[in-house]
């Protein structure tokens, strides 16, 4: 193709259908390395990069073909995991669905490269709003994938990989969704840039020379210190599996174990991890003398967690234990579907009895505050995969939280990445909020992670242990935690919106 025929056909596609599909895959499978436990997020932008030219010019159909071999192998890649716990089928379908999902969105993109260009054919049309409009998309995408259906799956968020990069800090001042329509709205410019035959041209090259300096030099958003509290996190390496054998009080016993070696230390917080107890203390006397004697012993509330009965219905319920009762209560907002609660249960049980037998419980979404009051200190607090929403943890640091404590339980996932990716979210929350995490897990790896990202301490996984740090508080809301929703809002109705534009201008024209 010619330069000139290029610049006037836009809408062409750059590779034929095959050859969109192999991309498309590469891109999946570099898009998958970004994230942890390979973590080389740099690998995020050729695989956007890849993505997109994989989906220029294509019809409706071709580009559901490829964005559908993107989505299902990237998520079959990246939450492989998931067959550790109830074997492949759950993988498979986990991955069909939000592959499938994903594939539906990015034909939005690809109508974004057919109507934009003839809706606004100048160059600036090419280089400022087609990129704008590609990138508000993309998030666009994130979030319906991350809100629906059953309350979304938010694991797969292109911010989210740059948690140990330089771009990390971003988040604070935009949050997450900002941060991954930065990097779109980069990559997309430089790939129009190159259509156009102007990537070596220096003027060209100033704008996004500009934001890639802005981006990599952009200093967290500024909030105060507020002091400082000493906080013991636990790891008792039990056997908290869903299939693990274990005897009465065995999980109970494990996290005790592996405290007694802090009694005598000066404690403000003992944390223990999501699923730490054996049973609902509230119904079992037994259990509550045992933990009211733990933390006698350590001069210090236990922050615990147990699957709890209260009005026929089940939590995953954290309290605050002191004083042999519990002063506060706070119950996971986002129970995960077919892990903890099974909707639609007359449906999907008639497709899979066995496997849909084997979630009994059916477990409710809390709706009691995520911030408890620890002797004057506000502390917000996540359940496992509730570190992944945006609701929980930035309404606890709006409700005034000046230190979050992210409970996990990833016993079912041993030996897979899921632990890392989790982890890797909960610092990308640190940084984000300005606020140091205290991210604590039965079976590893449990950190304690400064307000920047960095880490101050850590337990590797399988091993008991404990830790024990003076944590930094803090005060003060981040721009990213403030404008985070809007620009979300703004960025999903601004795209469809530019996109419903495109569309009738383009047939006007």
């Amino acid at each position: 193709m010619s330069d000139s025929r290029a610049s006037a056909e836009p809408g062409r596609p750059i590779l034929p259908l095959w050859a969109a599909v192999l991309v498309a895959a590469l891109a999946a499978v570099l898009m998958d390395l970004s994230y942890p436990d390979a973590a080389v997020w740099v690998l995020a932008f050729p695989a956007t990069a890849l993505l997109l030219v994989s989906l220029i010019g294509r019809r409706a159909g071709g580009a559901l073909l490829v964005a559908a071999v993107f989505g299902i192998l990237f998520f079959a890649l990246l939450v492989s995991w998931t067959s550790r716990y109830l074997g492949p089928v759950p993988w498979i379908a986990l991955s069909v669905v939000e592959g499938g999902l994903t594939a539906l969105a990015l034909i939005l993109i690809t109508l974004a490269y057919r109507w934009v260009p003839r809706a606004l054919p100048g160059r600036w049309g090419r280089i400022v709003v087609l990129p704008v409009v590609v990138a508000a998309l993309w998030v666009g995408r994130e979030l319906f994938v991350g809100s629906w259906p059953y309350g979304g799956f938010p694991w797969a968020r292109l911010g989210m990989t740059q948690a140990q990069s330089p771009l990390a800090p971003v988040t604070s001042w935009l949050g997450v969704s900002g941060l991954s329509f930065v990097m779109v709205l980069l990559v997309a410019v430089l790939i129009e840039l190159v259509r156009l035959r102007r990537v070596f041209r220096p003027v060209t090259l100033m704008v996004p020379a500009a934001l890639v300096l802005v981006l990599f030099f952009t200093p967290l958003f500024p909030t105060a210190a507020s002091g400082n509290m000493r906080i013991a996190a636990v790891q008792g390496n039990g056997p908290t599996g869903y299939f693990d054998e274990r005897t009465p009080y065995s999980v109970v016993d494990a996290q005790t174990e592996a405290t007694e070696p802090l009694y005598g230390e000066d404690v403000d917080l003992l944390v223990w991890p999501e699923g730490s107890l054996d049973y609902d203390p509230f119904q079992t006397p037994d259990l509550a003398r045992r933990i009211s004697l733990v933390s006698a012993r350590i001069d210090a509330p236990l922050l615990a967690n147990a699957a709890t009965g209260r009005d026929e219905r089940y939590y995953n319920t954290s309290m605050l234990w002191r004083d042999g009762a519990a002063e506060a209560i706070h119950d996971k907002r986002h129970p995960v579907p077919f892990g903890e609660y099974v909707p639609d249960r007359p449906f999907f049980n008639a497709l899979a009895p066995d496997l849909i037998g084997l979630i009994q419980r059916e477990y409710t979404p809390g709706i009691n505050s995520s911030v408890i009051d620890i002797d004057g200190v506000p502390v917000g607090l996540a359940i496992c995969f509730d570190v992944i929403y945006d609701d929980v943890v930035d309404q606890g640091v709006r409700d005034g939280a000046e230190v979050l404590v992210f409970q996990t339980n990833n016993a079912d996932f041993r030996g897979t990445d899921e632990n890392y990716q989790q982890l890797a979210f909960a610092r990308m929350r640190a940084i984000e909020t300005g606020r140091s995490v205290v991210n604590v897990s039965t079976v590893g790896t449990s950190q304690i992670i400064r307000p920047d990202g960095a880490t101050v301490s850590s337990l590797d996984a399988d091993e008991a242990g404990a830790l024990l740090e003076d944590v930094e508080l803090r005060s003060g809301l981040t721009a990213g935690v403030v404008l985070g929703p809007w620009i979300q809002q703004l960025l999903l109705w601004g795209g469809l919106g530019a996109l419903v534009i495109g569309w009738w201008r383009a047939r006007r024209r």
